[in-house]
């Protein structure tokens, strides 16, 4: 299987860093998405990331040319998938979004092409449900920013095929990431991880045991974390972790997911992270 034409759907923060290191390894890629705002606010973050590239030395002037030559926007979805080898969704976390989505675009798409969600967390069984082929789908969850962080959970549910899963692992390389396979369960591998630690820290602080930045000063010096797990939670955003989190308490009916109160009081004030300027850090 080989992976040249590639749709990216949702034009955020992750959808547009996908399009852009599927681009760099040679795919011709289709960022969609609904509004043109949408696009254009994402392309020009992919073409400001290319410019930092360039300042720093690590990208040439040519290097970003061809990069955004590859990409096009696209409102249109029908149209943009009709000839995809790869469609991957980043659009918000809702199973039912993400389950019309993909029953849409499997009505479009070649019966061959590869169907991939970036979910962090949600049960791609469900997200999948009803799709024909089903041995075609499977998760491609990236990390932030995608075109800086090396690893790329690959989620193989109970029906996705071996070639499919070879042809994704094969393609993960092109596009310069370290793959890890899990199974579809909530939560993956990084999430369910990575999720209880932020929570037991959101605890910590609660308590009183210690300030934000000494409980995340002790996981990057004493546990060599590139990063706190409070520092970690703002960047990805209060709320965005909460939903997670209630998500896999209900799932996994563990006391683990339990969300403190203050991570409650916080999203209702605002605090959210970085994107509303204060959470457990001030921002601004």
């Amino acid at each position: 299987m080989t992976i040249s034409q590639v749709v990216v759907v949702g034009a955020g923060t992750m959808g547009a860093g996908i399009a852009q290191i599927c681009a760099a390894a040679g795919s011709s890629v289709r960022l969609c998405d609904t509004e043109q705002a949408f696009l254009d606010r994402g392309l020009a973050g992919i073409e400001k990331f290319l410019d930092k590239g360039v300042e720093r030395g690590k990208t040439t002037p040519e290097q970003k040319a061809v990069v955004l030559s590859r990409i096009a926007g696209e409102l249109d979805l029908d149209a943009a998938v009709r000839n995809a080898g790869l469609v991957i969704e980043a659009v918000p976390e809702s199973i039912d979004l993400k389950r019309q989505l993909f029953s849409r675009v499997a009505a479009q798409c070649p019966a061959g092409a590869i169907l991939a969600s970036n979910t962090s967390s949600l049960s791609l069984r469900e997200i999948f449900a009803g799709v024909p082929s089903p041995e075609r789908c499977l998760g491609m969850h990236f990390f932030n920013p995608p075109p800086l962080m090396p690893l790329l959970e690959v989620v193989r549910t109970q029906q996705t095929g071996d070639a499919v899963l070879e042809a994704v692992l094969g393609y993960a390389a092109e596009l310069g990431k370290d793959p890890i396979v899990v199974k579809d369960s909530p939560g993956f591998a990084t999430s369910r991880l990575g999720v209880v630690l932020g929570l037991e820290a959101i605890r910590m602080v609660e308590e009183g045991v210690a300030a934000p930045a000494d409980i995340d000063k002790a996981l990057e010096l004493g546990y060599r974390h590139p990063m706190g797990p409070l520092r970690l939670t703002d960047l990805v955003g209060l709320d965005v972790r909460m939903a997670i989190a209630d998500y896999l308490k209900k799932e996994l009916s563990s006391p683990a997911f339990e969300v403190p109160q203050l991570m409650r009081d916080m999203v209702a004030a605002g605090r959210l992270g970085k994107k509303s300027g204060r959470g457990f850090y001030d921002w601004d």
